[in-house]
């Protein structure tokens, strides 16, 4: 929460992510999209990518992603490619949700990996994101 935190207050969609392997953390990130100008700099995608920087490893066995907001359909299949273990997210996301909300992208037989996935609610998650885009259409 601390990272969506930060990317609410950045004037980014709320969303934070941590990576961690064997309960160390090896990466954190929130939504850049605005400050990069790229439609692809989620948290999860950045996160992905500086723990395979920190691990040196293209796939990230063993890792579990910790992020605020169910993923979308690229972040999902982004852990599907990078061979995540699992991924606990903290609230729900009806329009654009790749895990079980809108689609079930991780439960899909046809992909050759298979992420593990926890739903843990969290109120704090979903008023965050109810308040930042409150604020947007004021």
């Amino acid at each position: 929460m601390e990272q969506a935190r930060e990317a609410f207050f950045k004037g980014e969609v709320p969303v934070g992510c941590v990576v961690t392997r064997d309960g160390r953390v090896v990466a954190v990130a929130h939504n850049r999209v605005e400050a990069l100008k790229d439609p692809t700099a989620h948290a999860e995608i950045i996160a992905l990518k500086e723990a395979m920087q920190a691990l040196d490893e293209k796939h990230l066995y063993g890792c579990e992603v910790y992020v605020s907001l169910e993923p979308c359909p690229m972040c999902a299949y982004a852990m599907v490619l990078a061979r995540i273990e699992k991924v606990l997210f903290l609230a729900g996301d009806e329009k654009c949700g790749a895990v079980m909300s809108r689609f079930n992208l991780l439960d899909d037989p046809a992909f050759n990996h298979r992420v593990k996935w926890e739903y843990l609610p969290l109120e704090e998650a979903g008023d965050i994101l109810r308040k930042f885009f409150s604020l947007r259409r004021i």
